[in-house]
């Protein structure tokens, strides 16, 4: 499932995760032609899938479908078990763009229906009616009743435009809700999306997406304050709204979409709707998270090619698997050919002292072509083509480093901590240019296996 899509015109949307019995349940938004249902208002509904060990999953039919006129689309929510029974909590965009809640029950936790009243909540006075979505439930920590916080954005907030807030509603039986004060208001100019709320080892999370970007914030306590890490996005901007779920006792794995361009071009816009995101979530001894490939999810791979770097400047030595690059006072590189599209790269990247900036240019006819992955050592920064990722530790001392390019897809993994992901569908060379600008560094182990799918 590892960058799936569904056939056709149709895309994965926003993500909802869910863990149960034994089971990892990855309800998603099924996207037609990027927003385009039902006349650009989305028409969404929630597909499904699951699995055990992600990597058998099965399909299931639509678990909440479009089935009446005014429901023009079914937004993001959260599932919810609660006395043997399956909930799903959901928003309902209506035909004049309002949105509103709405609620379904299972009992095996793939056949639901919706319950009556519906909408059984809308937005109250002072709320934008175009922003009252994708609610997400969860249990009181010291059992007083149920919280519900929901993607809203207050009118009447003293400082215009910046009232994207989660609203925070409370219920003692998950059936009457009542409104209590923002539980969150970020401050960011747009609404704060797909929240997500979990407790991991002592630590309690939130999430939201910021202009589809996933944020989080951290706390002792369940309800907060909570407070902003020194990186606050998760994985990279293109992991487009993740929400999480448990797997197992001592794991969580996120989900999110990558984006499409427009044109099938590099420089196209990014659409709504993608392929699947699969993450394993990190979690840090200060309580911050990071993000690294799922190894159960991985695309399989073949035997390593028996590939030999070569040296493109007189400051690049190959031999075997290891490529030196030179280049404190300028710019040096190396080059492998015959790389396949759809491949894993990995390697052992060891800078040496007061390297600034070294780097892998992917899928190039030549030098000046391709996709740059640049790490910049001062900056504390990681760039793959057009999208970045900043805070990343450690880039002065050795790490792992792990790419899969598949299809129109590149996907990088650092240190089995750190990911950025983009869509470049244009180039296709069949080079690997490896280089060092004003830094000294040494590649070990260089192997690259072809995809088998």
């Amino acid at each position: 499932m590892q960058y799936w899509k569904p056939e056709g015109a149709f895309f994965v949307g926003d993500c909802i995760p869910f863990w149960h019995g034994g089971v990892y349940h990855l309800f998603y938004l099924l996207d037609e032609n990027h927003h385009q249902g039902l006349g650009g208002m989305g028409g969404h509904q929630w597909a499904h899938a699951t699995t055990s060990d992600l990597v058998h999953w099965q399909h299931h039919p639509l678990a909440l479908a479009i089935d009446d006129d005014f429901e023009r689309s079914i937004c993001t929510g959260t599932p919810f078990f609660h006395d043997g029974r399956y909930y799903a909590f959901y928003a309902t965009r209506l035909p004049d763009w309002r949105q509103v809640l709405g609620r379904a029950v299972s009992d095996d936790g793939v056949h639901f229906t919706k319950l009556q009243p519906n909408p059984f909540a809308v937005p109250p006075h002072g709320y934008n009616p175009l922003h009252f979505r994708d609610p997400v439930v969860f249990a009181d920590a010291g059992g007083d009743g149920y919280h519900m916080l929901v993607t809203s954005m207050r009118d009447d907030w003293p400082l215009a435009g910046r009232g994207g807030c989660l609203a925070h509603l409370h219920s003692p039986d998950l059936q009457e809700w009542q409104m209590r004060e923002p539980f969150l208001v970020p401050g960011f100019d747009d609404a704060p999306e797909c929240p997500d709320y979990f407790a991991w080892n002592g630590w309690y999370y939130l999430l939201f997406s910021n202009h589809l970007t996933t944020r989080y914030r951290i706390s002792r306590t369940p309800l907060g304050p909570w407070l902003r890490p020194p990186v606050d996005v998760l994985d990279s901007p293109l992991a487009r709204v993740m929400k999480t779920a448990a797997f197992g006792t001592k794991r969580r794995i996120g989900a999110a979409w990558l984006s499409t361009r427009t044109g099938d071009r590099d420089d196209g816009k990014l659409q709504w709707g993608g392929n699947l995101v699969l993450r394993e979530i990190v979690q840090h001894a200060d309580g911050t998270l990071s993000t690294k490939f799922v190894a159960e999810a991985a695309p399989p791979g073949g035997e390593p090619l028996a590939l030999q770097a070569r040296p493109v400047t007189p400051g690049a030595t190959c031999q075997d698997q290891t490529i030196h690059l030179q280049g404190t006072s300028g710019l040096e590189g190396a080059v492998v050919e015959n790389i396949p599209l759809n491949v894993r790269i990995r390697m052992e990247v060891q800078p040496h002292p007061e390297a600034a900036t070294f780097g892998l240019r992917l899928r190039g006819d030549t030098f000046a072509g391709g996709y740059e992955l640049t790490f910049h050592l001062p900056e504390r920064m990681v760039k793959l083509h057009d999208t970045t990722i900043y805070g990343v530790e450690g880039l002065e001392h050795p790490f792992s480093l792990e790419i899969v390019a598949y299809e129109d897809l590149l996907d990088v993994c650092i240190d089995a901590r750190r990911c950025i992901i983009n869509r470049c569908p244009q180039q296709r060379g069949d080079k690997l240019f490896l280089f060092a600008h004003d830094a000294e560094v040494t590649l070990h182990n260089l192997q690259v296996e072809p995809l088998l799918r």
